[in-house]
């Protein structure tokens, strides 16, 4: 799609947003049932297309694509009536004696998407489903790297949708870049922090708002203290590196374990891959497998580096893409492989001293924010002060993953791992700006605020003044 082309589909969206339909809530709340519908309608397609791109089982799309999603929309179709709501506010005494005032929640008019390949559908319809309900159009520029979940989502919104609403582009990075040189009211991103800072340069030459969400430059760190249930650690650690192969934002980049109980998690963690997903992950066919050739040779490279400390996996398919499930111990904490996202099934170990965790936490510390923090621990005291300090996006206490199921909350990064918030009604605040009305009075209106400030009238207005700062 060319340029000129891309500019012609956003001038209808922003036209038709101009004629207020996209505004009424009733409105909002059918377009939204009819995005579940489709969602529902395509359902077998979406896990046909889920498995082509990335090897997922049926039950694993469902899981990580279409459940959340379906999740997503009933949350909003529930909540958007209420969430559109103008607040109404008492207008205070330097006001007076214009009383109310009122602020609107305004869509920013068109949207443009900016989807990945890991999560095709969450992160596409997820991301629309919220623009919808904040009454916005849409553009959804879907992954190059996913080309049968980008067919299938193409087919879902023109089923859905006219082309003056919602509009799915297809292509590469020069289709990316056409999109971001082009006038759009907002901007979501979904993706690394090197191509978001692109994206941020892009969106400055026209003030365009903007939303992140990226993985974290030096990856999301999981600590597993000596007093942790180790069992119950390994088991939820090897689901979490099994799952689409790694390739998950919110993934453990790399364990911290208490050397007291390296060696005691370390047995239990390999225990649990093969239990999970046997001993030659890359043959078995619920495995889901790495995006391309490229991501597959980058992840068998890296782990060659490291091949004299792999205690388990190690071995890959690179005809199917699929590399195994592979943790290397011990690893230092400064030694490079710690100190980038990885995003794909290799896991170093860090041994740590308990007795010198606050060491370890000053050390994550000092890099840049994590998009996730996992800790596993029986003193929940300690785990509380540590999430309620640390800057990262979201996390858990002896889980993983889950807290992005919980409704009502954000889920978001800082720093290098992302700005903005969705997700039920911040994925609504997210996509809307708070307009101020105040209602004047055209009755009883003093002069106070009004010259002269001099003489006898400026005298008793600092006395007025001093009045109301003690109220």
């Amino acid at each position: 799609m060319t340029k000129q082309e891309i500019e012609e589909i956003v001038a209808k969206q922003q036209e038709y947003f101009r004629t207020g339909e996209t505004l009424d809530v009733n409105f909002r709340i059918r377009q939204l049932k009819k995005l579940r519908e489709a969602l529902i309608h395509f359902e077998s397609e979406i896990e046909e297309a889920l498995h082509a791109d990335l090897g997922r089982s049926a039950v694993e799309a469902n899981l990580c694509d279409i459940l959340p999603v379906i999740i997503e929309i009933n949350e909003s179709i529930k909540g958007t009536r209420k969430w559109a709501r103008p607040e109404r506010h008492l207008s205070g005494i330097l006001s007076f004696p214009s009383v109310v005032t009122r602020v609107n929640k305004m869509p920013y008019g068109t949207a443009l998407i900016i989807a990945p390949f890991n999560f095709p559908i969450m992160l596409s319809i997820g991301v629309l489903q919220a623009a919808l309900s904040a009454g916005n159009t849409a553009v959804i520029k879907v992954s190059s790297k996913a080309p049968a979940c980008a067919d299938i989502i193409e087919k879902i919104v023109e089923y859905a949708f006219e082309e003056k609403y919602v509009k799915v582009i297809k292509g590469g990075h020069d289709v990316a870049d056409s999109c971001l040189e082009t006038r759009f009211d907002k901007f979501f991103y979904t993706g690394s922090p090197r191509v978001a800072v692109h994206v941020m340069e892009m969106a400055a030459k026209n003030l365009t708002p903007v939303a992140l969400e990226l993985g974290g430059e030096t990856g999301n760190w999981c600590i597993v203290r000596k007093d942790a249930n180790l069992r119950d650690a390994a088991r939820k650690v090897a689901f979490f590196k099994i799952l689409n192969s790694g390739q998950i934002c919110i993934n453990i980049n790399q364990v911290a374990v208490a050397k007291e109980v390296a060696d005691e998690f370390l047995k239990c963690l390999k225990e649990e891959i093969v239990r999970q997903i046997g001993e030659n992950a890359e043959n078995n066919p619920e495995y889901p497998k790495l995006i391309t050739g490229a991501a597959y040779e980058k992840c068998a490279a890296e782990a060659k580096e490291y091949e004299d400390r792999i205690i388990f996996g190690g071995t890959g398919n690179a005809e199917a893409h699929k590399y195994a499930p592979t943790v290397i111990c011990p690893v230092e904490i400064g030694e490079r492989i710690v100190n980038h996202e990885l995003f794909c099934p290799l896991l170093p170990v860090v041994p740590f001293d308990d007795d010198k965790i606050d060491d370890l936490i000053k050390t994550i510390e000092k890099r840049e924010h994590g998009l996730a923090l996992y800790v596993f621990t029986k003193n929940k005291k300690w785990a509380r002060r540590t999430m309620q300090k640390m800057q990262f996006g979201g996390g858990c206490i002896n889980e993983v993953i889950m807290h992005i199921m919980v409704k009502g909350v954000p889920f978001n990064g800082t720093g290098h791992s992302g700005m903005g918030a969705y997700h039920g009604i911040w994925g609504f605040r997210e996509f809307t700006h708070p307009t101020t009305v105040l209602e004047g009075s055209t009755h009883f209106n003093l002069s106070l605020r009004e010259h002269p400030y001099s003489g006898k009238a400026g005298e008793n207005k600092k006395k007025m003044f001093s009045m109301i700062r003690k109220m």
